[in-house]
């Protein structure tokens, strides 16, 4: 059982290059948000320096895409909020198992985040568009949902892994 996931183990690269790209994605998204809003406010008081009347509509967009993509990167770290208050009670493996069952709950939830937000974004997204930018599609609105989905899946896939591979390979077998 150990050899099987030894060579499971070889993909960690892959969701850690993937954990990678989901960070610099917000880091420019964060960016792109200081900007738009520090041109905004300056542009409010200093004559030469525009105010685009976009503004807004694309930093709440940006700021949508960095809530559900940070989101998808605390499952990796294991760093979104959940209940410990009972854990020091409990045995480890009854742990392991409800962590489990609630990574299960969480996969669950980003295939639904995936195929609906999918639907939502072409169909409802698709028919309108921004109020200070009719050239852009809402798609953009709404398709930070199934992006999330999307990276939601790949690191819940790993945390299920792990959380599998600790109920079958002791502690010395590692």
């Amino acid at each position: 059982m150990s050899a099987f996931f030894a060579k499971v183990d070889k993909i960690k690269p892959v969701y850690d290059v993937a954990y990678k790209v989901v960070l610099f994605i917000c880091k420019l998204l964060l960016i792109a948000d200081i900007l738009i809003t520090t041109m905004s406010v300056i542009g409010r008081y200093v004559p030469f320096v525009p105010d685009p009347s976009w503004s807004e509509e694309v930093v709440l967009t940006l700021m949508s895409y960095m809530a559900v993509l940070s989101a998808a990167l605390a499952i990796r770290k294991g760093s979104h909020i959940r209940m410990t208050a009972f854990d020091r009670y409990l045995p480890k493996k009854i742990i392991t198992l409800l962590d489990l069952f609630a990574d299960v709950c969480v996969f669950a939830l980003a295939i639904v985040m995936l195929t609906v937000g999918w639907k939502y974004a072409a169909g409802i997204g698709a028919k309108g568009t921004y109020v200070s930018m009719p050239f852009l599609s809402r798609f953009w609105m709404y398709f930070p949902i199934p992006v999330a989905g999307f990276a939601m899946i790949i690191f819940e896939l790993e945390a299920i892994y792990m959380h599998i591979k600790s109920i079958f390979v002791k502690e010395e077998d590692k």
